[in-house]
C-alpha cells in the first residue's frame, strides 16, 4: 500500500478540547456515548477506527451460524452517537504521548495526524496465538465479521463437497470440525455451528448424525465462570453429539488434520481457533506500565502519571474492588461499564460532573447454546432451557445499542423457516490474518489450499 500525504490537524482549533478515542468497541463506543451525553456535544469527540460502526460481539456466531444477517450486529456509529462524535477511519500507527498526537492510516493510505487534549487507549483485543505448530497457516479465527462470514460460507462448502464425494474418507473430514479453546466464543460456535452443519446435511441428503463437531479445551467448558453455566453448556453439547475433550490441547495443525495431546489423530478440512484473546499490540511500545499485556491504571482509568491518558475495556487492567489486588476480567460487561465511567471521569476533567473510581455488580452471564438452548445465572439464579433462552436473547436485546426490532424479526423468521444456506463467496479467506503481528503469514487455510494472501 501507498503511503500518501500526512494530514495534521491541531486540537482546540475551535476553541473545544479533543478527545480521541482509540476504538470503537464496547469500551471505544460507551466512551463515546457517555461523554458526549455530559458534556452535552460541547467539546470535539474523535473516535479512531478501522470499522464504522460497533460490533455487538456476543452475537456474531449466531452470524456464522445462519440465523442472523451480519449488519444486525454491526450498528453504524453515526446512526446511535450524536454530531460531535466523529469517525476517522483507518487503523492507529502512532502514538506520541509527549507531544500528545495520535497518527493512523486511512483505508485509502493517506497518514494523518492530530493532537487531543484526552487520549482514550479502547482498542481492545486480538487473538491470543499459542506456538503450536501449523496453527497461523491452518488455523480459522473468529473476532469479526468478516471471519464469520468466511465460517459461514466455508461450512457450507464443505457440506456441498461431501455431498458430491464418493470418497468415504474425504466426506468423514469435510464432515469433521475441530474447535480449540472452550471459553464463551469456542462453546457457542460449537453449539450454533452444530446445528447450522446438521441442517444442511439434511437438505444436501447427507446424514445429520454423520456431521462431526470436535471441542477441545485444556481445561473445562466455560472455564471460569459459574459453576451452572459451565456444566449446562457441557451436557448440551455431549447431548447432541459434540465431543468435548478436556484436560487436553492441541499439539499440531496441518493441511489434513490435527493432532490432540492424547495421541488422537483427527482428519478434517476445519479447524476454528478460539483460546481466547491478548491486548492488542498497539500498546505494547508505549512508555507506560503493562501488566499482563494490558495498561496499568487507576480506579479512575487514568494512566498513573498521565492524567489525561485514560485505557478501559480489554485493554486496560482495571483494579476489581471485589477481588482486592486483582484486574477486571476481559469481558463485555466490563467494558461497557468502565467505557460508561470514563467519558464520565473525562468530562468531570473538562469541567462537567465529578470524578469517580470503578466499581461494579455482577448482573450474571448469559449463554446461547443454539436451538432452545441456553444457560443462564441471572443475578446468580440458575436457569437452563427455555427460560434461559428468553433470559438471553432478551438480555442481548437490551445491550444492543441498535437494530433490536430488526434482530428479533431475524429470531423470529428463524424460529419458523429453514436457515438459508446460499454461499455468496465474498470472503475466500479471512481478513484478518490470526496473528495480527505477524501480517506475512500464509492464508492457505484448511480446504483453501490456494487462497490468496492478503496484501
Amino acid at each position: 500500500m501507498t503511503i500518501r500525504a500526512r494530514t495534521s490537524d491541531p486540537a482546540g482549533t475551535d476553541g473545544r478540547p479533543r478527545v480521541v478515542i482509540v476504538g470503537s468497541g464496547f469500551a471505544g463506543y460507551h466512551t463515546a456515548k457517555s461523554l458526549a451525553r455530559r458534556t452535552r456535544g460541547e467539546i470535539e469527540i474523535v473516535v479512531v477506527s478501522p470499522t464504522n460502526y460497533f460490533l455487538y460481539l456476543p452475537l456474531l456466531p449466531e452470524v456464522a451460524g445462519g440465523i442472523l444477517e451480519p449488519r444486525r450486529i454491526a450498528v453504524a456509529l453515526s446512526d446511535t452517537l450524536p454530531p460531535c462524535v466523529r469517525h476517522a477511519p483507518g487503523e492507529v500507527d502512532a502514538i506520541d504521548l509527549e507531544a500528545r498526537e495520535i497518527g493512523w492510516l486511512d483505508p485509502e493510505g493517506v497518514a494523518h495526524r492530530t493532537s487531543y487534549d484526552r487520549l482514550v487507549l479502547a482498542a481492545g483485543s486480538v487473538h491470543k496465538v499459542m506456538p503450536v505448530p501449523g496453527v497461523n497457516e491452518y488455523a480459522v479465527g473468529f473476532r469479526g465479521v468478516p471471519e464469520a462470514f468466511y465460517l459461514r460460507d466455508h461450512l457450507v462448502r464443505q457440506i456441498d463437497l461431501a455431498a458430491m464425494s464418493d470418497d468415504p474418507e474425504e466426506v468423514a473430514a469435510r464432515c469433521t470440525f475441530v474447535v480449540v479453546g472452550a471459553g464463551y466464543t469456542g462453546t457457542e460456535v460449537a453449539a450454533q455451528g452444530q446445528l447450522f452443519t446438521r441442517a444442511l446435511a439434511r437438505s444436501r441428503g447427507l446424514d445429520p448424525d454423520a456431521m462431526r463437531w470436535v471441542l477441545v479445551s485444556r481445561g473445562r467448558v466455560l472455564a471460569g465462570l459459574d459453576e451452572h453455566l459451565s456444566a449446562t453448556a457441557d451436557a448440551v453439547l455431549r447431548r447432541r453429539g459434540v465431543e468435548v475433550h478436556t484436560d487436553t490441547t492441541m499439539d499440531e495443525a496441518a493441511e489434513d488434520g490435527v493432532l490432540l495431546s492424547s495421541g488422537e489423530r483427527i482428519a478434517t478440512r476445519t479447524l476454528l481457533w478460539c483460546v481466547g484473546v491478548r491486548v492488542d499490540p498497539l500498546i505494547e511500545d508505549l512508555d507506560i506500565e503493562i501488566d499482563g499485556g494490558r495498561v496499568v491504571v487507576e480506579p479512575t482509568l487514568q494512566v498513573p502519571g498521565r492524567p489525561e491518558l485514560y485505557a478501559c475495556g480489554d485493554a486496560a487492567a482495571v483494579p476489581d474492588p471485589s477481588r482486592p489486588g486483582e484486574a477486571t476480567p476481559m469481558t463485555a460487561q466490563h467494558a461497557v461499564r468502565q467505557g460508561t465511567l470514563a467519558g464520565r471521569n473525562i468530562a468531570a476533567s473538562l469541567g462537567y460532573g465529578t470524578v469517580r473510581g470503578y466499581r461494579h455488580r455482577d448482573l450474571g452471564f448469559v449463554v446461547d447454546l443454539g436451538g432452545l438452548e441456553a444457560a443462564a445465572a441471572p443475578l446468580n439464579v440458575p436457569l437452563t432451557g427455555l427460560a434461559a433462552k428468553v433470559v438471553a436473547r432478551g438480555y442481548h436485546l437490551a445491550a444492543m445499542p441498535g437494530n433490536r426490532l430488526r434482530t428479533a424479526t431475524d429470531w423470529l423468521i428463524e424460529a419458523v423457516q429453514p436457515r438459508q444456506s446460499a454461499q455468496l463467496g465474498l470472503v475466500r479467506s479471512p481478513a484478518i490474518p490470526l496473528d495480527t503481528a505477524s501480517p506475512e503469514v500464509p492464508q492457505h487455510h484448511l480446504g483453501f489450499p490456494h487462497a490468496t494472501p492478503r496484501s
